[in-house]
């Protein structure tokens, strides 16, 4: 049953990257490209757990549902966040510090040994196979389970704490908008339930956890973009993507407009005036 439930994950999450995949290359919002990227990464994911469940555990397939679920995932999310939320400039840059602080996770969860055996069935522990600390070229450095507390805490503060804002900014001005937020924070907290379970030996609802988590993502996204379509361009803007978001409004140039013509009675073409002859007395 958690097989065929972290397949399903894995199909929704597909679907999902690829649907803002197509929104990426259609208007180039970068918060898309992001969030599409992180989309699939939940997908290779959710697949590499019911590769684990199905056919049972080794190294490799767990490094991989370690890497890419626990440490990569959920701040590259938060980084679309950023980008939507807070603008590009800003998105950009905590994509660049996502970036290297996964490089740097994917060489310790690489590196790092594996101690204890892998159960026979259910979601390995990571506290039970990871070590705290690691020794990397006679260096102790942080282990795995470091960076996974480190994008956990932070990934999910930021996506919530952001789309709780949007929430709550469009709580009367646009309801579909302030809902989709919602189930986007119901979205983003859900698989955070389910490793919590999973810490305290209740892993057989990890894969359930995963699934409504991708649901409530994808169910808060299209929900929020039919509430961005009547949105304005600033709302658009602080809630999601929209047609609108972080275009720069231009002010009307001004039109230059002749003075009025001048009340003074000389004529203003005096010097165009023919000098009038000089009348001589005989």
């Amino acid at each position: 049953m958690d097989t065929a439930l972290a397949v399903l994950a894995a199909l929704v999450a597909t679907w999902f990257a690829v649907e803002l995949g197509r929104s990426y290359l259609s208007r180039r919002r970068f918060h898309a490209g992001v969030w599409a990227a992180a989309l699939g990464l939940f997908a290779a994911a959710s697949l590499s757990l019911a590769v684990g469940l199905g056919f049972g555990w080794d190294q490799a397939d767990f490094r991989l549902f370690y890497l890419l679920g626990g440490i990569a995932n959920i701040p590259l999310l938060a980084a679309g966040s950023v980008a939507l939320v807070v603008g590009d400039t800003a998105g950009r840059r905590f994509k660049d510090g996502v970036v290297v602080f996964a490089i740097l996770g994917a060489i310790v969860t690489l590196a790092a040994p594996i101690s204890g055996t892998f159960p026979g069935e259910g979601v390995p522990e990571g506290s039970e196979l990871f070590a705290f600390t690691i020794e990397m070229g006679g260096v102790t450095v942080p282990g795995p389970r470091v960076f996974a507390i480190i994008a956990g805490a932070v990934g999910t503060v930021v996506v919530v704490g952001l789309a709780l804002m949007s929430a709550w900014r469009f709580r009367r001005s646009n309801r579909r908008l302030a809902g989709g937020n919602l189930l986007i924070t119901a979205g983003a907290l859900a698989p955070a339930f389910g490793g919590t379970l999973t810490a305290i030996g209740e892993g057989s609802g990890f894969a359930l956890s995963l699934l409504v988590g991708v649901v409530l993502l994808y169910a808060g996204y299209r929900l929020a973009t039919s509430g961005r379509r009547a949105a304005t361009p600033a709302a658009a803007a602080a809630g999601g993507p929209g047609p609108a978001e972080h275009e720069l409004v231009r002010r009307p140039q001004p039109v230059a407009v002749p003075p009025p013509p001048s009340d003074d009675p000389v004529r203003a073409d005096r010097q165009h005036d023919l000098p009038r002859p000089r009348r001589t007395v005989n």
